[in-house]
């Protein structure tokens, strides 16, 4: 158990038998009354965001969240297999899990998986990571960085915006937060 002050952001808390990530944090201390904390909070699960406010020196129960290296192996079936870096331990992903960071994922890729009690909560990728284009309409003579966009097929599946000049077979670097493209990679 944590009191309300102990609120930082990344903190897990447990809340009604369900798990909420702190995404915000803010210590209020009105000129009358006592103060508080304001706090926007995600579900680890389900992904919901919401705003709760704590009295000073609440008591909040805190949830450990172990997070750890993991290696992308393959996709078996509708799960995904990941490697321990450390013990070379095998654990299945389900596909609700890791969510949309499955547009981003290469077979050997490190990437951060945090679990609680040993159940894997949520998947963490890199911020950016490089991918090469399998499938785009061919550049036209004239298209220029400052142009347009067109849609881009990328060897994981996922379909992003790219500047107009860039062609098929090329690597870019693709913004995993919110899959925006980063810049063209020359090897």
């Amino acid at each position: 158990m944590a009191t309300s002050n102990d609120i930082k952001n990344g903190t897990v808390l447990r809340i009604d038998g369900q798990l909420w990530s702190i995404l915000e944090f803010q210590h209020v201390k009105p000129g009358k009354g006592g103060a508080f904390v304001r706090t926007k909070m995600k579900n680890v699960l389900s992904g919901k965001v919401v705003d709760k406010t704590f009295n000073a020196g609440t008591k909040v129960e805190t949830a450990n969240v172990d997070r750890r290296d993991f290696q992308y192996l393959y996709m078996d079936g509708t799960d995904f297999v990941f490697m321990d870096t450390d013990t070379y331990d095998q654990i299945m992903v389900p596909a609700a899990t890791v969510g949309d960071a499955k547009d981003y994922m290469l077979e050997g890729m490190s990437i951060m998986i945090a679990s609680n009690d040993g159940q894997p909560l949520y998947v963490e990728l890199p911020s950016s990571v490089v991918l090469e284009i399998t499938y785009t309409e061919p550049g036209l003579q004239g298209d220029r960085s400052t142009g347009g966009t067109k849609p881009a097929t990328l060897e994981t599946g996922a379909e992003i915006q790219v500047p107009l000049f860039l062609e098929q077979g090329t690597k870019v670097k693709v913004d995993t937060r919110d899959g925006s493209y980063l810049g063209r990679v020359t090897d």
